[in-house]
């Protein structure tokens, strides 16, 4: 037998697109409910155990789905470490100095932690940030406190309607230039010269976005916020990196929604509805970006986000924050199905040299099943999962057809 660490993860390289996901301890709403935990982490792997009813409509069993990530984050596992493996990379690649664009967003259920990480998040990105560009002093190859400025802009999108957060809630038009990239007209940049500073700005914007009360969440975030930062050349005003968190608005079920008034439905239909978009994007590109069209301007949100994805130089992190309780695990698996949509591309590929490979070895003997529980290399590796989920999927066919069988054969004896 081989002792697993679950909360142990591996200092890699950054990937282009990372996906994490974090859960959160159950509540004491939950507890009251008597709620129970469906949801295991561990690294890299999520389950969620969910109660299911068979054919007949009245036997109940228990269903585990699993999820392969970057980055899987149990309730016991602090923001600052989560910071660690999914932003602080990125700070380091913005601070760079090669142009890049780097982006973390938080998605997941209202109530299941978002807005909670996202501002750990924050507060941590000042003190690096601050902390790198000060390493970085008497230094050309790299942005410093003494060749770039650091700027501030925080915005929100509710109701399709983009306002500027740190400006007096001001209105503003998104607009696209002849290059196509997006560019938002009237938002106010704000210069950060310290941590505290830069802090200041973020609890302001913070403070003044829009929440309502909601079924699941006493303070759900009913809009998406936008937090820019830019690093600024203090002699041409050129961009020389951005990092931008979103932290979205949460997702509901119409269940959720059911003692709401006509604005909060409604507020809920749009947040929904550009979710969707963004899920379609990111299924797009999923399936081949660059030959496939992709649907930026389905929504303004999909449109600001349209560089996270496609630049040269982007790198991007998806945290999916998901709720424990057994009540929520319908919308825990949406959640997982969202966010596993931006690994498909990296399993197909993994598929594919698959296929290629026993093409070129057709004529061996095929090798035998690999022991993945006693291989801790092949464990690590992604084809692990290829392979798991395609293994898994016959197994769990031929369980349910014998299933069937069983249950049939049992009916007939009783009868």
């Amino acid at each position: 037998a081989h002792e697993i660490d679950a909360n142990m993860h591996e200092e890699n390289d950054h990937p282009k697109i990372c996906v994490c996901v974090r859960k959160r301890p159950l509540n004491d709403k939950e507890r009251t409910k008597l709620d129970h935990d469906s949801v295991t982490c561990l690294n890299p792997v999520v389950w969620v155990h969910s109660s299911k009813l068979r054919v007949d409509g009245i036997s109940k069993y228990l269903d585990h789905s699993n999820y392969c990530f970057d980055h899987a984050f149990s309730e016991d596992v602090s923001t600052k470490d989560v910071y660690r493996h999914s932003t602080m990379p990125l700070v380091e690649f913005v601070v760079s100095d090669h142009g890049g664009r780097a982006t973390v967003f938080a998605y997941g259920q209202t109530g299941s932690g978002k807005t909670y990480t996202m501002q750990g998040i924050q507060s941590m990105v000042a003190e690096d940030l601050f902390l790198l560009l000060s390493g970085n002093t008497g230094s050309d190859s790299a942005c410093s406190l003494d060749n770039v400025l650091v700027t501030v802009s925080f915005f929100e999108i509710y109701g399709g309607v983009i306002q500027d957060l740190l400006n007096e809630r001001n209105r503003l038009k998104l607009l696209e230039d002849g290059k196509g990239e997006v560019v938002i007209s009237g938002l106010e940049e704000y210069e950060a010269h310290s941590p505290d500073e830069f802090l200041a700005l973020i609890e302001e914007g913070n403070k003044k976005r829009t929440t309502q009360r909601t079924e699941a969440n006493d303070t759900s975030s009913r809009s998406h916020a936008i937090c820019q930062i830019l690093l600024r050349d203090k002699k041409n005003d050129k961009m020389r990196g951005k990092l931008s968190l979103v932290d979205l608005a949460g997702s509901e079920r119409g269940a959720d929604t059911k003692s709401h008034d006509k604005l909060r439905r409604t507020e809920s239909s749009d947040i929904n509805t550009s979710l969707l978009a963004l899920k379609e994007c990111i299924r797009a590109l999923g399936s081949g970006g660059s030959k496939r069209h992709v649907p930026y301007r389905a929504s303004k949100l999909t449109l600001i986000l349209k560089d996270c994805f496609t630049s040269k130089y982007a790198k991007t992190t998806m945290i999916a924050t998901v709720s424990p309780s057994s009540s929520s695990a319908d919308h825990t698996l949406n959640t997982l199905r969202y966010a596993n949509r931006i690994k498909e591309k990296k399993l197909t590929s993994v598929l594919k040299s698959k296929k290629q490979k026993k093409q070129t070895e057709a004529n061996r003997p095929p090798p035998e099943t690999p022991d993945i529980g006693a291989s801790s290399s092949y464990k690590d590796d992604m084809s692990v999962v290829a392979y798991s989920t395609e293994e898994e999927m016959l197994a769990e066919s031929d369980e349910f057809e014998e299933a069937l069988e069983e249950e049939e054969e049992e009916e007939e004896e009783e009868e």
